[in-house]
């Protein structure tokens, strides 16, 4: 359930939507969108007009909380929560956040400050450094689903495809960072990158594992009694991948990872027990899926 915003706030995101994407006032004639992240500690979410830049396929938008000595809001949110709602014009779509780091900080920051100078005024006013997001894609890259979806199997594997792919991603990221070490050997903690989107897939597999358990299962397990074997054993691998999935978000919980060698091993063995357990999930349901229709027909309508 949303929180509620400051009037002016609320009256320009009103008027966005009332008008596909523009608005007057202070922002009229300049590039806004709406973001709404999930709160870090409220759990609810919250939706922010902020100004943007377009660099190539992403947008960039600017932690300036006008200047202030203290990163906005909505920033902290998409650290603990880095898949957002982007709004822009008539568009509406999921992106994955993710800060800009060192040198291409800086690159993105001059190239922001190009475009829309302002907010080279607002890094002057305050030593905070103005943190630059990148909202970018949330799919993993070269996604393209496993085709139409009209059953129920359809949509489970459309879902374990999405899930493997963001899987492989990271462990990509991952070894390319490994693989660019320095000449001593020695990493640094990992990248906003990795951290981001490893986060925002333990928290889509975690939803979906819950949603599993609690909705998926017990409805097939009711109409076929024999397999309750079944559904114990996926039970059990349910519970041991959530395990390595809460040692993984220990060790995002920082900003920074700091023991990447540490991470990069318990990625790895989160990778082969989800690989092992989304096959052994397919063999057993996808056929007793495969003639339900998705999306679910609604109640008959009222005559």
């Amino acid at each position: 359930m949303p929180t509620s915003v400051p009037s002016f706030q609320q009256s320009v995101i009103d008027e966005f939507r009332a008008n596909e994407g523009k608005v007057g006032g202070p922002f009229e004639g300049g590039d806004l969108l709406l973001l709404t992240t999930t709160g870090a500690r409220s759990g609810v979410s919250r939706t922010t007009p902020l100004g943007y830049v377009r660099h190539g396929g992403s947008l960039l938008v600017v932690g300036s909380n006008l200047g202030g000595p203290r990163h906005p809001g909505w920033y902290h949110n998409l650290l603990a929560h880095p898949v957002v709602r982007v709004e822009v014009g008539t568009r509406s779509f999921e992106a994955l956040a993710v800060p800009a780091e060192g040198a291409r900080r800086e690159e993105l920051f001059a190239y922001v400050v190009r475009a829309a100078p302002g907010y080279g005024d607002y890094q002057a006013a305050t030593s905070r450094l103005l943190p630059v997001v990148v909202l970018e894609r949330a799919e993993p890259e070269g996604w393209e689903g496993p085709g139409e979806v009209r059953t129920l199997a359809d949509k489970l594997l459309e879902v374990h495809t999405w899930l493997r792919g963001q899987l492989r991603q990271v462990r990509a990221e991952t070894d390319l960072h490994f693989a660019s070490r320095g000449a001593a050997g020695t990493a640094p903690g990992l990248g906003l990158q990795i951290r981001q989107r490893c986060l925002a897939f333990c928290q889509a597999l975690e939803f979906h594992h819950v949603s599993e358990d609690g909705h998926l299962f017990p409805g097939i397990a009711r109409h076929h009694p024999h397999l309750a074997e079944t559904f114990d054993r996926l039970a059990d691998e349910h519970r041991a991948v959530a395990r390595l999935q809460d040692g993984l978000a220990a060790l995002l919980a920082p900003v920074a990872i700091a023991d990447p060698a540490r991470f990069r091993a318990e990625l790895e063995e989160m990778s082969s027990q989800l690989d092992a357990h989304l096959d052994y999930e397919e063999e057993a349901l996808l056929p007793l899926l495969a003639d339900v229709p998705w999306p679910p027909a609604g109640p008959p309508a009222a005559p």
